[in-house]
């Protein structure tokens, strides 16, 4: 009953915030530039955590989100509601990504640092709490640098769908609004990233074992 209820609250406020998502929105057509300082607000930390977790690399994630916003800003006319701001944006996030890869295919990789630094959605926190060991600590950063390093090592179509569906908790229907592509292809996309990732972080059994 209990869960029902709080289940019921989270729907509402759900609602809630959608419908003044959609208020923001319309003031930003009608020319509020803090309507849409609002919304950079609001979605700043999820572009970025997406961005970092995309490129591997920190300033290119800054460079990444702070294009994404500028051509949000200059499209936002063009934003229906069809779909929610949140798919939009990162939409965006995923272009601007993939127009600067076409412009240099040069790779850097994430800091330990960098990897750590990330939004409470992201998978840097799925370490339980509870004062763990010095070796239990010195263990999961290991672990979580070597699975940014495989992710990193992806193609940049598994990084994205890996990304979007395990950090940004994406679901296939989003994500398939996100890259425009069927859900089967995401799935099956999506499918073929984990495999990837498993063989890679099977050189690593000490960690992944």
């Amino acid at each position: 009953m209990l869960e029902r209820s709080s289940r019921l609250k989270s729907d509402a406020q759900d609602r809630i915030d959608q419908f003044d998502e959609r208020v923001i929105i319309e003031r930003c057509k009608a020319g509020e530039t803090s309507a849409f300082d609002e919304l950079v607000r609001r979605y700043e930390k999820r572009v970025f955590n997406c961005a970092l977790r995309i490129t591997g690399n920190y300033n290119d994630a800054a460079d990444v989100a702070q294009e994404a916003f500028i051509r949000a800003f200059h499209s936002i006319q063009t934003f229906r509601g069809d779909a929610k701001f949140a798919t939009w944006i990162y939409r965006i996030v995923t272009n601007v990504y993939l127009d600067e890869r076409k412009r240099s295919k040069a790779h850097r990789t994430t800091s330990l640092d960098e990897a750590i630094e990330l939004e409470e959605n992201s998978v840097t926190r799925q370490i339980e709490d509870g004062a763990p060991t010095p070796d239990e600590v010195v263990e999961n950063k290991e672990r979580l640098r070597a699975l940014q390093k495989a992710i990193n090592s992806l193609p940049d179509y598994q990084r994205i769908i890996v990304t979007l569906y395990h950090t940004q908790h994406r679901s296939y229907e989003e994500i398939a609004e996100i890259l425009k592509l069927p859900i089967g292809t995401v799935k099956s996309r999506l499918n073929r990233a984990r495999l990837a990732l498993a063989e890679i972080l099977e050189s690593e059994p000490e960690l992944f074992g």
